[in-house]
């Protein structure tokens, strides 16, 4: 079987569109389509749906995609131990518009020369992406184990940084002209997260934030993606939601979207980075020196009681002061 195309196939998979697996892997759109409808052929299966928005997994898609993972993993491992030193640094991310993104794009920034490869696995069960580590698809992830009882002992989390949160609205909502809110001022306000995974450590968060502030957190819904959320909030009078400060939103001007800052306390989610115990890429270590010197949040933040790093002092809970 064609390495080559199990990587096309693997990258499209994690990117959901040829374009950008061809920009990653350093050919064009046209080789990528020819490598995997060899596989297609090879198989005799239909990995992928397309449309104008990119490429979807059908089930055997699906089927196929841990073990072509597994295939390739082995594959670069083998050519790390030829040339060592010579393979990216691999890290999953949530998103490439999330804040763990954007903070490893500031890094990278500073250093040019680091080797690194930003993916997304696109999974929603913090599990599957311990295993990812595990096996070595990944050097990395910036996900999180909410009972790290329950890692296995060759797998380690430490904590990366804690993310604010603000609320996002369009121009028609009656909180849109506030310069900065507290989660009180929240309540009874319809705060729309669509499509929280089951399992899913977000999934937890949002259930204690919504316990601790008495907050109306609406999951209803599958998620249409970024364009629709956004375009949904600038029509819209009663619908908010919130996201990170370091994350990355763009829209057309006309929406007039705004981001409030959510205050006394801070709303702050916590990021972890997942990674192997013993024989960690050696490219991770400035990333960790970098993330510890992130400006720390100045002010009272709430953290959900899964938050795993003590804070000067304050007792493990819901609540900390930085």
């Amino acid at each position: 079987m064609d390495t080559e195309a199990l990587r096309s196939f693997v990258r499209a998979a994690e990117l959901g569109r040829l374009q950008h697996a061809a920009g990653e892997l350093g050919v064009t759109q046209q080789a990528v389509s020819k490598r995997i409808a060899a596989l297609e052929r090879e198989l005799e299966a239909r990995l992928f749906t397309r449309s104008a928005r990119g490429v979807e997994l059908t089930l055997d898609g699906q089927a196929l995609l841990p073990h072509a993972r597994s295939i390739v993993a082995g594959v670069e491992r083998a050519i790390t131990a030829v040339r060592p030193g010579s393979r990216a640094l691999r890290i999953d991310v949530l998103g490439l518009r999330s804040a763990q993104a954007v903070v490893l794009h500031d890094y990278w920034r500073a250093h040019p020369e680091t080797n690194l490869d930003v993916v997304t696995l696109r999974v929603n069960d913090p599990r599957a992406v311990v295993a990812a580590v595990e096996a070595g698809d990944v050097d990395a992830s910036f996900r999180t184990v909410t009972d790290p009882a329950a890692l296995p002992p060759d797998v380690q989390m430490i904590h990366a940084f804690d993310s604010a949160l603000e609320l996002l609205v369009g121009p028609g909502h009656p909180l849109a002209s506030a310069r900065r809110l507290t989660p009180p001022q929240l309540r009874k306000h319809r705060i729309w997260v669509p499509g929280i995974a089951p399992r899913s450590e977000w999934a937890e968060f949002y259930d204690q934030l919504a316990t601790d502030f008495d907050l109306r957190i609406d999951a209803a819904g599958p998620h249409f993606g970024d364009e629709v959320l956004l375009e949904t909030l600038a029509d819209s009078a009663d619908v908010a939601t919130l996201v990170g400060a370091r994350d990355r939103y763009m829209w057309p001007t006309n929406h007039d979207l705004r981001r409030i800052p959510v205050v006394n306390p801070t709303l702050a989610y916590p990021l972890s980075l997942i990674l192997p115990r013993t024989n960690p890429h050696p490219g991770l270590r400035k990333i960790i020196t970098h993330l510890g010197s992130l400006p720390r949040l100045p002010e009272t933040v709430w953290l959900p009681s899964w938050a795993t790093t003590p804070r000067r002092g304050t007792p493990k809970g819901s609540r900390h002061v930085q």
